[in-house]
């Protein structure tokens, strides 16, 4: 593969060895060489989406000489969504995944690609408020910022959030129509999408599922309900990005053996996850609790992939090295060596809230997106790998009512 990269820096330079090590054939060349670029035998143009670089000729020039145009280095996606081009991969991405993106291409052809079926990303988290609605969102966006016709569903029998974090009220029949409908044998993608709501983001239109406007209807949402309902939303969506509550145990205090799970809900969409974004805070209190329920949880999902993520990353509650105090203490109690972490951005978080909209939207160069950006970036290279191995409803060690 013939790749030019527009870049004169360090961490340019770092991609282009990246990337030879991987077999392609790399040219770096500086910003001010793109007017006299020869294209010719090219199969991807790896630009960074600057005004003065990413140009309509420029685009044009590539459309004509047939080669694929890939934004990289800045986070700031707008310059690239108005060419209609995917959103910038860091330098730092893997070379696999930057080849991956140019061979499988992104965008609307991505949806019928056999190779990335449909797929529920669970996110959950134990007490405490990790930030699982909050990472959901951004999830959503980023998913369908690379392609991916995504919906956001709000499974939370405790606290649902959702609709009010976006400010779309609570008078959408959401989620609770959809599974009466599904009970019923009416449920079919044209009525699940008349019953989400469509919200217009940065990166796309986002198809969104409202939870429950009261906690205290949570019996609605019965897990063969839900089931049902997740299985029609595969054939409605590419991604459907599902906000979960903190618990998923059997109560011990059921008024009979035929009656509601209170937490069945959360146990249904866990078990039929294609992978699970578990989210902890990032501080003593925050890894603990989640110490304590992760164990319970790989009880529940079995061998489903589950990517961790540590949230609102900062210095303050442990020191100078809180990441690797993190790192350490997972690995040395959970065995978990793979952590991802989401940097503390309050003034992007506040600025969210008062505009009721994701973080994204309010603040695209906040590293808090950014960091978002990779992890789901990263969810997309292991669905490409794990593709058809996974199906929810055969993993679990037990199955909720």
């Amino acid at each position: 593969m013939n790749l030019i990269l527009v870049d004169d820096g360090p961490d340019a330079a770092l991609l282009a060895t990246d990337l030879e090590l991987e077999g392609a054939r790399v040219a770096l060349v500086p910003p001010d060489a793109v007017p006299a670029l020869q294209l010719s035998g090219i199969d991807a143009l790896l630009v960074p989406p600057i005004r003065s670089l990413l140009t309509a000729e420029l685009i044009s020039a590539c459309d004509r000489a047939a080669v694929r145009v890939v934004p990289v280095g800045t986070t700031d996606s707008r310059i690239a969504s108005r060419f209609g081009l995917p959103a910038p991969l860091p330098f730092d991405t893997p070379a696999a995944h930057v080849l991956a993106t140019i061979a499988g291409g992104s965008g609307a052809g991505e949806a019928s690609d056999p190779a990335r079926p449909p797929r529920v990303l669970a996110v959950w988290g134990p007490h405490g408020a990790p930030g699982r609605t909050t990472l959901a969102i951004q999830l959503a966006v980023e998913l369908t910022r690379a392609g991916r016709r995504t919906a956001l569903v709000d499974a939370d029998t405790v606290a649902p959030s959702v609709a009010l974090q976006l400010g779309l009220g609570d008078e959408s029949p959401g989620l609770a129509a959809a599974c009466r409908r599904a009970q019923l044998g009416s449920l079919d993608v044209a009525e699940l999408a008349r019953l989400a709501v469509t919200l217009e983001t940065s990166a796309g239109a986002l198809g969104v599922l409202s939870g429950l406007n009261r906690p205290s209807r949570w019996p609605e949402l019965a897990a063969a309900r839900v089931r049902a309902t997740l299985a029609v939303a595969r054939d409605w969506q590419d991604e459907i990005v599902v906000d979960v509550a903190a618990a998923f145990d059997e109560d011990d205090d059921l008024l009979g053996p035929d009656a509601p799970l209170r937490h069945a809900a959360t146990a249904a969409v866990l078990l039929e996850a294609d992978e699970v974004v578990a989210v902890l805070g990032a501080d003593p209190l925050g890894v603990s609790r989640f110490l304590r329920g992760y164990a319970e949880l790989r009880h529940l999902v079995g061998d489903t992939p589950v990517t961790v993520v540590a949230n609102r990353a900062r210095p303050g509650p442990l020191g100078i090295d809180a990441r690797g105090q993190i790192r350490r203490t997972l690995s040395r109690f959970a065995g978990i060596d793979d952590v991802a972490f989401v940097p503390q951005d309050q003034r992007a978080a506040d600025a969210a809230a008062l505009h009721a909209k994701a973080i994204a939207d309010v603040s695209p160069r906040s590293q808090l997106v950014s960091s978002v950006r990779r992890i789901a970036a990263g969810l997309g290279a292991r669905a490409e790998v794990t593709a058809g191995s996974w199906r929810g409803s055969s993993r679990g060690a037990r199955s909720p009512r």
